[in-house]
């Protein structure tokens, strides 16, 4: 078992992050493809699909997530606070060298046998980072992109009843009440661990985050040291109508129905894809049409004054405008 150990200045910094973080619960969904029964039997559907999509080349990156998850993975991939999986990439990259290094030692312990490139994307290795980049945006594409913002309105709602269970009980009905594998007796949290360890916090409190992809919950100790917050990641526990809404096939009976009712279900889909500013080839992979349907809906949707599009090189580059992600976002869009 892991005790947590709290002081007082650590439970007045206890924080829920507003969502999952992309990047993490794109590693932590890479684990539970490869490891079956995990999660249970609402996550069959998707494992057998996300399976069934995974290109030979993407099989790489099974060397970077393995079965074991977190246990395995660099905390580097397992940060949380960005919104968009190209902002946590970029976090990610931007990282200082000693925050990589940090991670060797336990690679070296727990997996003497991890691919020389795995260790050379740690130490800093360029090109390794640059196809891991591009494999991971593509994995996400199909994997996870179709659900995420069904995955986010759950992600908030599950926030906004824990919010609602801290004014009403206090910290400790919060605390108490994260998972069932998780015990409170003030001031220790208990959570299952491979080994008996302590963890003492000494005022730099807690990041709460939830995780769809990861049956379990997990700590992770900042490789920075103790003065940087744990971040403790608790499983989002839907019930099963949540689950049919984030799997559903049919966008306009989840979060997005509004902008299928505007657009229609393919070029709602192809304005989220643009989400992170892709090419005409690489929207039509990640909406699963083809390169000349992808052309047709980009050209509406700039039409429209959502996207815009350059050339570089021999193809092109399409990006949301302001209005086009704020139609994507829900919101009034930002005037200057």
């Amino acid at each position: 078992m892991l005790r947590i150990h709290f002081t007082h200045e650590d439970l007045a910094r206890v924080r829920i992050a507003r969502a999952p973080d992309p990047l993490a619960e794109t590693m932590l969904s890479l684990s539970l493809v490869q490891t079956r029964g995990a999660g249970g039997v609402a996550l069959e559907g998707w494992r057998s699909r996300t399976r069934n999509s995974i290109r030979p080349e993407l099989r790489m990156l099974f060397d970077l997530a393995t079965p074991l998850g977190a246990a395995e993975a660099a905390e580097a991939f397992l940060h949380a606070g960005s919104h968009t999986l190209a902002e946590s990439l970029d976090q990610t990259w931007s990282l200082p060298r000693p925050r990589w290094s940090a991670d060797l030692p336990v690679l070296s312990a727990m997996r003497p046998r991890a691919p020389r490139w795995v260790h050379e994307l740690r130490g800093g290795g360029h090109s390794q980072r640059e196809l891991v980049d591009r494999r991971l945006r593509e994995y996400h594409a199909f994997a996870l992109a179709p659900y995420w913002s069904q995955l986010l309105a759950a992600a908030h709602a599950d926030r906004a009843r824990r919010a609602a269970l801290l004014v009403e009980r206090g910290l400790d009905g919060l605390l108490a009440t994260l998972h069932p594998g998780i015990r409170w007796e003030s001031p220790v949290l208990t959570l299952p661990c491979p080994a008996n360890a302590d963890v003492r916090l000494r005022g730099a409190g807690v990041m709460l985050v939830p995780t769809f992809f990861w049956p379990e919950p997990m700590a992770l100790t900042d490789t920075r040291g103790l003065e940087h917050p744990l971040v403790l990641h608790y499983p989002l526990t839907p019930d099963l109508a949540t689950y049919r809404a984030i799997w559903s096939p049919d966008a306009g009976h989840g979060p997005d129905g509004a902008l299928v009712a505007l657009l229609g279900t393919t070029r709602a889909r192809t304005l989220r894809a643009a989400a992170d500013p892709a090419g005409t080839a690489e929207l039509a992979r990640r909406t699963g049409t083809s390169p000349a349907t992808a052309s047709h809906h980009t050209t509406v949707l700039r039409s429209a004054g959502l996207l815009t599009t350059e050339r570089t090189g021999p193809g092109v580059r399409h990006t949301l405008t302001p209005l086009g992600r704020a139609l994507l976002e829900d919101r009034a869009p930002d005037h200057a």
